[in-house]
């Protein structure tokens, strides 16, 4: 086994790799394993055949042995219920992992596995807005396909804030999706970070909040209009009315997930998967174009007209 020297200066990194190693041994014998830090000019077989444009059942099993051995390793460096007792006595924070030296993007991917809480979302996004990895236990409707991004997603998310930015601070914000007559109410936490080779990325976890709303007998359809049409009035993104405030304030503490407040102080704004379908009274690409008309209602209406005549 080889381990990169640098990784020495990244502790919770190297942890994360020594896991991720045991994983493939105990589960496959060590056949496809791999070490994600190459130095030097060594190449392993498996990196070249990576390099083929073609994908074969190969890279299939190897890609599916990865995610076993990632979620492996992840289980074996955060227990789940001493992990669950870790995250709920500092309210689930995406920035306490340096405490015992376990990555961000470990900390907040394991929050979804061992939180009594279902409805969760997590994203890992590098500039431009390219996905590495996903998961969507809540069903969020995505501004990416296939894992890229597409030609025109909503610039409002979270994630793509945050990669426009230089902080390196947790940010919450309170989101009302709307992909057609489908309205949701998420609450997220993103972090600016960078990965192993120094590239900036960005890590983002949230959750639906609607099913929380409706377990303590809140109409969440209600709570996402009040917050909807208050956006609406300042153009996109507004203050949270305080009724609607006082219920997520409420969800945070039974959920005892601390950002959800936090978010709740803030201004909440209406996201969509694409620019192009803004669902804002304001379209944030300006004034939306107006609807043509197909040529036969003109034919059908000078038909009428003549008829009628």
């Amino acid at each position: 086994m080889y381990l990169n020297r640098q990784l020495e200066q990244t502790p919770a990194r190297l942890k994360y790799d020594l896991a991720n190693h045991i994983a493939h041994k105990v589960l496959h014998g060590g056949d496809g394993a791999r070490t994600p830090q190459v130095s030097g000019d060594r190449l392993s077989d498996r990196r070249l055949e990576a390099q083929s444009p073609n994908m074969d059942a190969k890279d299939v099993l190897y890609a599916w042995r990865d995610f076993e051995c990632s979620y492996f390793a992840a289980a074996l460096l955060g227990p789940k219920t001493a992990f669950r007792q870790y995250l709920a006595r500092h309210s689930y924070s995406i920035d306490l992992g340096h405490k015992i030296d376990l990555t961000a993007t470990l900390v907040m991917r394991r929050m979804s596995s061992v939180s009594p809480y279902p409805h969760w979302h997590y994203f890992d996004a590098y500039p431009p807005g390219n996905l590495r990895a996903v998961y969507r236990g809540n069903g969020i409707p995505l501004p990416w396909g296939n894992m890229t991004m597409i030609s025109d997603p909503c610039q409002h998310w979270a994630v793509f804030r945050m990669l426009n930015t230089h902080s390196t601070k947790p940010s919450a914000q309170i989101s009302v999706l709307r992909a057609g007559d489908d309205k949701r109410l998420y609450c997220c936490q993103s972090v600016r970070s960078k990965d192993a080779a120094g590239n900036p990325h960005v890590l983002c976890a949230g959750i639906d909040l609607a099913p929380a709303l409706q377990a303590q007998n809140i109409d969440p359809q209600l709570t996402i209009d009040q917050i909807e049409a208050s956006c609406n009035r300042s153009g996109g993104s507004g203050e949270i009315p305080a009724e609607a405030r006082h219920q997520l304030e409420s969800v945070g503490k039974i959920l005892n997930i601390g950002w959800i407040a936090e978010g709740a102080v803030k201004d909440a704004t209406i996201i969509c998967p694409r620019s192009s379908t803004c669902p804002r009274e304001k379209n944030c690409l300006g004034k939306a174009k107006p609807k043509l008309r197909p040529k036969i209602d003109d034919i059908r209406q000078a038909v009428l007209a003549g008829e009628s005549a």
